[in-house]
């Protein structure tokens, strides 16, 4: 029996514990998604570097899962946009079962391969696309139909399962385990095998972001300011970065439709609108560079 499959044996009268005890014990097996993850840390590195070189010759992140899996590819996907600013026709994602497999369960779209490989063949996926495979059992039929049009087409493919020697991480180009063993509550895999998922996309889409220069230090420079929130927030991480004046800070800001690079480079460089762009162009927007430049 699969490791996400098996009962626990930590917890086997869990149905009579009282409201704390259990909160409890559902809370302590997460940690073991952070465990999981960090252990993956040498395969997730070798999978940011291998990613990097095919998106920074135009390349796109393709993600396929089914369900609970399905689900964080699209939350990942959608995110990078606000974000980093970064072009959701470059983070496209499939589900089992439509789009509308996101807001309600279709369980037995699964088990469709043929589905799988032709939703992914729909993107029409190049050698510079990385295709990010998911399923908590890493046998799912659907992902693996998904897998085999991504290599078929030539793209990186990066598998991540729940369960060691799963046939997702096998037939991948760089295989991801993220071994979180038996949940707590048997085979519900929106537990701890979900949230070991939701960590690994999001270290895996963060670091390539940080190393495409959609951050400078630690600050989110790259947003895309689409609501009240972040036009508060590029001003503040603008004011924060150059050390200029709220006042200033918004000044520059509205000359370059809040865009938080673009900002920085003017106050700090003392350029206009026009050559802060080219700065950040010429330095392929690195803000470090294009100030030192």
């Amino acid at each position: 029996m699969l490791n996400t499959e098996t009962p626990s044996t930590r917890h086997a009268d869990l149905d009579t514990y009282a409201t704390p005890a259990l909160l409890d014990a559902l809370v302590d097996d997460q940690t073991a998604a952070v465990a999981a993850v960090k252990a993956a840390l040498p395969q997730l590195a070798a999978a940011v570097d291998a990613a990097l070189p095919r998106i920074r010759a135009g390349g796109r992140l393709l993600y396929a899962g089914a369900g609970t899996s399905g689900r964080l590819g699209v939350l990942d996907s959608v995110e990078l946009y606000p974000t980093f600013s970064w072009p959701r026709e470059r983070a496209v994602a499939v589900i089992a079962g439509g789009a509308g497999a996101m807001f309600v369960a279709a369980e037995g779209a699964e088990d469709d391969r043929a589905q799988g490989a032709a939703d992914l063949a729909a993107l029409n996926p190049g050698p510079n696309d990385v295709a990010l495979l998911l399923a908590a059992s890493g046998g799912t039929p659907y992902v693996l139909g998904a897998i085999e049009a991504a290599r078929a087409a030539g793209a990186l493919t990066i598998g991540f399962a729940n369960n060691p020697s799963a046939p997702v991480t096998a037939q991948a180009d760089i295989g991801i385990t993220l071994d979180t063993g038996p949940e707590v509550i048997s085979g519900s895999t929106r537990l701890k095998a979900g949230t070991s998922q939701k960590i690994a996309l999001n270290t895996f889409s963060s670091a390539l972001m940080v190393k495409l220069h959609k951050v400078y230090g630690n600050l989110m420079v790259d947003l895309k300011a689409t609501n009240a929130k972040l036009v508060k927030r590029a001003v503040a991480l603008t004011v924060r970065a150059s050390g200029a004046s709220e006042a200033d800070a918004q000044a520059a800001l509205a000359q370059c439709d809040h865009h938080v690079k673009t900002a920085l480079v003017m106050l700090q460089r003392g350029v206009a609108v026009a050559e802060a762009r080219a700065l950040l162009d010429a330095a392929d927007g690195s803000v470090s560079r294009a100030l030192a430049a």
